[in-house]
């Protein structure tokens, strides 16, 4: 039996003055109610049990700003982790105190931020996606391509519904990227019958399923209690699927899921070793590579920003530095000299 004691030392324990909510419901309660994405969740999650535990377990409500300092130092000093990660801890453990404890902090000050190393993105050359494309099939190609042909984030692919792909306007339309934002990018035209064959065969599949009683998606936000049978419907489908059907314990409902990305950073890695690259790539390197691919072509940078789905251009700008062109088309005073005879 856990006794009083024990449960004050777990991690996201009771609140210390009240039976229930366990805090950790609290967390997930206010972060889904803000519609952070099931991702951020997991990382505040993480953060704030990081931020518990490396204070022995003692609540929220105990420590303060200079608690807060040496936690933040700690990942910065000892753990040497990137100026992104500490900053994402930083929002955790802010949104803990401001939303869920309705405590907010006062200023954090005297931190040891951690260095933020300025490195240009891995882009591919078009010979080089071609040589890693020929080496990936079916769905693991068709998100390939999307990544690169439309600039899309793996999770933003993944979680493309039939609903999201407009085939006679050759859009896609991106529900609820970084940031919670929608934004609309293009589908590719080398992809358009490959993918509408795809779409027939997980069709096929969903009307069995249906047939069998299943077929049911899980649903954004509060959805399914809006519309308790959209789940069952064809467009609320993820266009790629996972093979094998989850089952709700609390229901007992089937339904698929789409793939784990880990499907297809596997895929994807393979692809890269038997195309014998050196570079370091991962799926997110295609979307490196759109953006890089389409200023080279000539197209306005406030266009690739759009398309992105950036809020600043500065985000964007990097892949100016990528061109060795800062923007500007400079060439070379090397190559001058290269047309010049020897002697």
């Amino acid at each position: 039996m856990t006794t009083s004691t024990e449960q004050n030392r777990t991690p996201l324990g009771l609140f210390a003055d009240k039976p229930v909510p366990r805090l950790y419901d609290r967390i997930v309660e206010v972060l889904r109610v803000r519609h952070y994405s099931r991702r951020t969740e997991e990382a505040y999650l993480h953060w704030i049990r990081r931020y518990i535990e490396f204070h022995e377990h003692q609540h929220p409500r105990q420590l303060a700003e200079g608690d807060v300092n040496r936690f933040l130092t700690h990942l910065a000093v000892t753990e040497h982790v990137a100026a992104s990660t500490q900053n994402q801890a930083l929002s955790a453990v802010l949104f803990l105190y401001e939303h869920a404890l309705e405590q907010p902090l006062d200023r954090i000050q005297g931190v040891v931020r951690a260095r933020r190393p300025k490195r240009l993105p891995v882009v591919l050359t078009i010979e080089e996606v071609s040589r890693v494309m020929t080496r990936l099939t079916g769905d693991k190609w068709l998100i390939a391509m999307l990544l690169y042909g439309g600039g899309l984030r793996l999770l933003e692919a993944l979680r493309l519904r039939v609903k999201d792909l407009d085939f006679e306007r050759g859009e896609i339309t991106v529900r609820e990227g970084k940031g919670d934002k929608d934004r609309v990018t293009m589908l590719p035209q080398a992809v358009i019958r490959p993918l509408q064959e795809h779409l027939r065969r997980v069709e096929a599949i969903h009307q069995q399923d249906v047939a069998d009683g299943h077929g049911r998606v899980e649903l954004p936000h509060a959805l399914a209690r809006k519309y308790p049978n959209a789940n069952r419907e064809w467009r609320w489908q993820f266009v790629f699927p996972q093979e094998h059907r989850w089952r709700n314990p609390q229901t007992g409902e089937q339904g698929r899921h789409h793939i784990d990305e880990s499907l297809v950073q596997r895929a994807v890695s393979a692809a890269v070793r038997q195309a014998g690259l050196t570079k370091r790539v991962t799926s997110h390197t295609f979307r490196h590579s759109f953006a890089t691919h389409l200023l080279a072509d000539g197209y306005d940078i406030r266009t690739v920003q759009e398309l992105l789905g950036h809020s600043d251009v500065r985000t964007t700008m990097i892949y100016t530095h990528v061109l060795n062109r800062g923007g500007r088309g400079v060439r070379s005073p090397a190559d001058v000299l290269a047309r010049r005879p020897h002697g």
